[in-house]
Formats: C-alpha cells, structure tokens, sequence
C-alpha cells in the first residue's frame, strides 16, 4: 500500500522540516546530499554515492547529546527494525567527534543495533551542518540521491512525518 501525500500533510511536512530556516543545516530540501567516505569499524570504506538506488537515513548522534539518546530507541523500534532487512533501504548513525569504543558503549546505553560510525573530525557532518550547529539531526536521502527530509531535534510530530517520508519512498 503507498503512503498518499496530501495538500495539508504536504504542508505539515514543509512547516516541521523547517523550510525558510535553515536550523543551522548547510543544505537543504532538494539538495544532492553531500557525498562523503568513512571507514567503517572492518577497515571497509563508505560512500554515500555506493548508496543510490537506496532510501538513505543519516542520523548525526553524539554520546554526549541527551536528544540523541531519548530519539534512538525510537529509531531503533519505528525505523531500523521495521527496514532493516530490506535491500533498497539503508540506516546508518554518524557519531560526530566519536571514536569506535565511546560508539560501542553508547549503543549499548541506548538498546540501538543499528550501525554507527565515528565523525572523528567532524568533517562529514560539516558537511551538512554549519560549524558550532547542534548535532540531534537526521537527514533522508531518497534513491537518486537527493535531500528529501531533514529533522533537527526530536518532536514525536515530526518523527511521525519523517516515518512516512521514509515509508513513501521505498514504496515509489
């Protein structure tokens, strides 16, 4: 079944994303997201642009980030859980200024089994957000590579709108 948008849901959706404020994010809706490398905790490399033809989710976390650790055990139940056994959808946490041990400890302090890798220079996250911007920001990627959902913070309103972004997309 696909997810419908209508005009008022359409218009929910560019009042939480925050169109006309840029939330201190250096790109925005429509955008091709930045591509960026990182190594994964193997040795193996991470591309974003290896990605298209996925729906992307990019969550920039910290260990020391007190939204990030009440928003991901709602991504971990809501989003990770329900998608990740599926090829065309990828999750991935970004842990800004982290390093493997600190992510490995977080994870277990928040129940998360989704991947996290370390930002450890924070470059990739500047990538997408202005320098001193606060970390708590998911990003959604669609199968071409464009921005097509940003959050900053955690509001369960927003979230709701980011799952059927998410849900719409993997069904188009």
């Amino acid at each position: 079944m696909g997810f419908l948008l209508t005009l008022p849901t359409f218009l929910a959706i560019i009042h939480h994303n925050g169109e006309g404020k840029n939330r201190g994010f250096v790109v925005k809706v429509g955008d091709m997201a930045p591509d960026f490398e990182m190594q994964n905790k193997d040795g193996t490399t991470c591309n974003l642009t290896d990605l298209r033809g996925k729906v992307v989710m990019l969550q920039f976390t910290a260990s020391w980030c007190n939204v990030c650790i009440e928003e991901m055990p709602y991504i971990e139940t809501d989003i990770w859980q329900k998608y990740k056994d599926r090829d065309d959808f990828v999750l991935t946490g970004i842990a800004y200024k982290e390093d493997y041990e600190k992510i490995r400890i977080f994870a277990v302090k928040t129940k998360t089994s989704y991947p996290i890798i370390p930002d450890k220079s924070g470059e990739c996250f500047h990538k997408y957000a202005e320098k001193n911007a606060g970390v708590a920001r998911n990003i959604i990627v669609d199968k071409s590579g464009k921005i097509v959902f940003l959050t900053r913070l955690f509001n369960k309103k927003q979230f709701t709108l980011m799952k059927k972004v998410i849900e719409k997309e993997l069904n188009s």
